[in-house]
């Protein structure tokens, strides 16, 4: 699990996986792979505490949405820029949102010679003032 700033109020979704088609091998570009994707958006969620209203916040569903749309779209070479485009995408459709961080993984990576449980990378992105 990624690391969160302990001050920020957030909205967090662990765990989603997909198949997709992203990396630099010929193989993984036409047999695809599973990913896992764990988000973070970090915004004020006080009044949606106070009022219980689900328009004062962020729908994880909504979340879950966006971050499918991401993964399972357009085949990137690099999990970086699934990361990077995962984040961007988050930031431009929720607003409440001040930051996101983005971790993808991908587990059972196709490393010569080597077995690893996953090979991940976390992005970290915050609105511009």
């Amino acid at each position: 699990m990624f690391e969160l700033d302990k001050e920020a109020d957030a909205v967090i979704l662990t765990g989603m996986t997909f198949f997709a088609y992203h990396g630099t091998r010929p193989e993984e570009r036409a047999l695809g792979q599973r990913f896992t994707v764990d988000v973070a958006l970090e915004a004020d969620l006080h009044r949606a505490g106070v009022t219980d209203d689900i328009s004062d916040t962020i729908s994880y569903s909504r979340v879950y949405r966006v971050v499918r749309e991401v993964v399972e779209g357009e085949p990137r070479n690099l999990l970086e820029a699934v990361a990077q485009a995962a984040a961007s995408r988050l930031l431009s459709d929720f607003p409440l949102a001040q930051a996101v961080r983005v971790r993808v993984a991908k587990p059972g990576p196709p490393i010569k010679g080597a077995y690893t449980g996953e090979a991940a990378v976390q992005v970290r992105r915050a609105r511009t003032p």
